[in-house]
Formats: structure tokens, C-alpha cells, sequence
């Protein structure tokens, strides 16, 4: 008989923590705890101590038994580049994370506060596939400067998921199989997974690739260069424009999902414009990627928030549908794509792997 395992998942935000329990693949609890705006208004890493007592009082009083819980894992960071699996938090990566060698980022917060509440209930703690996942071959990152290499910064943990899904409906293994998936959201990632790998994928961070919600996407050097030095912008203000204020949003003239949600049901034939322009470009990546993979696609599959928008998702399907079929997987499951992925180191599924 298969033991059962509670797994408590901690997913850290700018304006709070979402946190789930769950047993095997079920989640028997979820939550988002707000934080208030004076633990908001701190240092990324002063907020660890707050923001794991919330977690922590918020399980002692539903009823859960600390006993009961096998693991703990937390959304990975901005870790130095490794490739994707299950990883046990070590000394390390809390190191790391706390001296922001890598960069500065909420998700680091993932780690830090499911080790510090392991440590306390003498459980393991892991993190999944974070966004530094890097399994690029090294031809993929070469660019036209030699000094300048492309990084491997995408929605790993949502597209490997999903790629085991997607083999699973094909009553595959995800090792086995050729994929394109795209994740469209925030940012916007098309990756192409080879035999459980991904061997290419555009920076969806940096604004390489397709234009999204809030990013510009690649855009032609020279103009790009001269926006840099025409004085009207600091270096700052330029990387929050194409960063955080360009893409979906800027043609839109929006700030939040939301917003787009209600523009879609009262004027959908100024969005239609829009999906337009990102469909091409999601379809053209997802070309491009096809041919990293030798046109060798089992299937395609499209996921991410924006893939709740059919009309968004059949301009893509239209433009692919002569490489291999597409499946749509709407939203971004965090939670359970953590759970999953200890389970299946719990389980014995899988090896669970160390971070040096």
C-alpha cells in the first residue's frame, strides 16, 4: 500500500504568502496571508521571522498535528544556474539566498522560510524547478557578441509540469517525448523540451522573445539603443519600462489582470488587436523552437494565465497547427507543482538532488 504524504507548500509574494497542505496530489488546505504594509515596507529578508509566523500560527490553528507534515517546500529563487529537478535545501542555498549572490527577488524567500520551519518541525525541506533552471545547449546561448551569452531564466517549474501532464494525456513519459510549450503571463516563455530537458528557451525575464502582459519582448537593436541615450530616461526607468510597463499594458493602457479581464468583455475588439500581435509572435517562437528540436514536436502545449483567453490560444493553434497538435493548459499551478514535485522524491520517483 502507497504511505500517504502532507506536504506543506509556501509560495512567497510581494503582499503576502500563499501557502497549501497537501496529501499525495490532494490539497486539503489553501491560503493567502496577507502581509501588513509595515512588513511590506521592510527588507525582503528582515520579513522572514514575520512572515513564518503567520504561516506557521495560521496551520497550529486550523487543527493540523505539526507531526502529521513529511516535508515542507518553498518556491525557489534567483539561485546560481542548475538543472531542473527537486532539490534539498542545504546550508548552501540558504547562503546564497541570504547574500543575494544571484539577484534580489521575493521567491528567494521561498527556500529560507520552508527551511526555517523545517528546521523547527525536523522534517526536509526542498524547492522545484526554480526560474534558473538552465539546461540550454551551449550553442543556444550564443549570441552575436562573444561576450554576451543568453541566459536561461523561464517559467521552468509551470512548463515541466505541464510537460508531465501533457505525457501523461498521452500516456507517455515526459522523458520520452519532444514538446514546445509556451507560458504566457506576466512574462512569456517558449521552451523547447527535449527527452525531459529543456535545451532552448527565450529569457522571458530580460524581455527576450514574444512581447507579454507587462514586457516589451526583443526589440531591434538600433532603436533600442537610441531610447537608451536620448536623455529623456535613467537606466532605472528604462529597465522598469520594458520590464514592468510595456507589452499588453502598454498598448491596453492597463496595470492589472483584472483590468484586461474587464476590457475583454466591454470593448474585446480593441484586445483582439492585441492578441493579434501576440499570437503571431507566440506562434513564431514556438516555430523557432521546432527547429531546435528538428521539427521532431510530439505535441505543443500553451499555458499560463493568458491561455484563459481562447481567442488568444486559436490564434497560436492556427498559425502551429502543421507541426503537431496543441493542448491548452490555462493558469500557472504553483502549488501543486511543488507538492508534485516532493512527492515524487518522497514516493521514490524520482532522485532528489543537492545544490553546490
Amino acid at each position: 500500500m502507497n504511505k500517504d504524504f502532507r506536504i506543506l507548500v509556501i509560495n512567497p509574494l510581494v503582499d503576502g504568502t500563499h501557502i497549501a497542505l497537501f496529501e499525495n496530489n490532494h490539497c486539503l488546505f489553501e491560503k493567502l496571508l496577507p502581509l501588513e504594509n509595515i512588513i511590506i515596507n521592510t527588507d525582503l529578508l528582515s520579513q522572514v521571522n514575520n512572515r513564518k509566523s503567520i504561516i506557521v500560527d495560521t496551520i497550529l490553528s486550523i487543527g493540523i498535528d505539526i507531526i502529521s507534515v513529511n516535508a515542507i517546500c518553498g518556491r525557489g529563487g534567483l539561485l546560481q544556474p542548475i538543472e531542473g529537478g527537486t532539490y534539498l535545501i542545504n546550508q548552501k542555498m540558504v547562503d546564497d539566498l541570504r547574500e543575494e549572490k544571484n539577484g534580489k527577488h521575493v521567491s528567494n524567500l521561498g527556500a529560507l522560510l520552508a527551511n526555517a520551519i523545517a528546521e523547527d518541525w525536523n522534517v526536509d525541506a526542498y524547492i522545484v524547478d526554480p526560474v534558473v533552471v538552465d539546461e540550454m545547449l551551449d550553442i543556444a546561448k550564443k549570441t552575436g557578441i562573444p561576450s554576451i551569452e543568453r541566459k536561461s531564466i523561464f517559467h521552468a517549474l509551470n512548463q515541466k509540469a505541464v510537460g508531465r501532464s501533457l505525457a501523461a494525456s498521452l500516456n507517455a513519459n515526459y522523458h520520452d517525448l519532444c514538446l514546445v510549450i509556451a507560458h504566457m503571463g506576466g512574462g512569456l516563455t517558449v521552451g523547447a523540451h527535449q527527452y525531459g530537458r529543456v535545451i532552448d528557451v527565450n529569457n522571458g525575464f530580460d524581455g527576450d522573445g514574444p512581447l507579454s502582459f507587462e514586457r516589451a519582448g526583443s526589440l531591434p537593436n538600433k532603436d533600442l539603443i537610441e531610447l537608451c541615450f536620448n536623455g529623456c530616461k535613467s537606466k532605472e526607468q528604462l529597465q522598469t519600462e520594458t520590464i514592468y510597463q510595456s507589452g499588453i499594458k502598454a498598448y491596453l493602457n492597463i496595470e492589472r489582470r483584472v483590468e484586461l479581464d474587464l476590457l475583454w468583455r466591454t470593448k474585446s475588439d480593441e484586445v483582439k488587436k492585441v492578441f493579434d500581435i501576440v499570437g503571431y509572435q507566440v506562434a513564431k517562437e514556438i516555430g523557432k523552437m521546432s527547429t531546435v528540436l528538428s521539427g521532431n514536436v510530439n505535441a505543443i502545449a500553451i499555458t499560463g494565465d493568458l491561455a484563459t483567453y481562447d481567442y488568444l490560444n486559436q490564434q497560436i493553434i492556427q498559425q502551429v497547427s502543421w507541426i503537431a497538435d496543441t493542448y491548452v493548459f490555462p493558469g500557472e499551478n504553483v502549488m501543486l507543482a511543488l507538492a508534485q514535485g516532493t512527492l515524487r522524491v518522497l514516493q521514490g520517483m524520482e532522485e532528489v538532488k543537492f545544490y553546490e
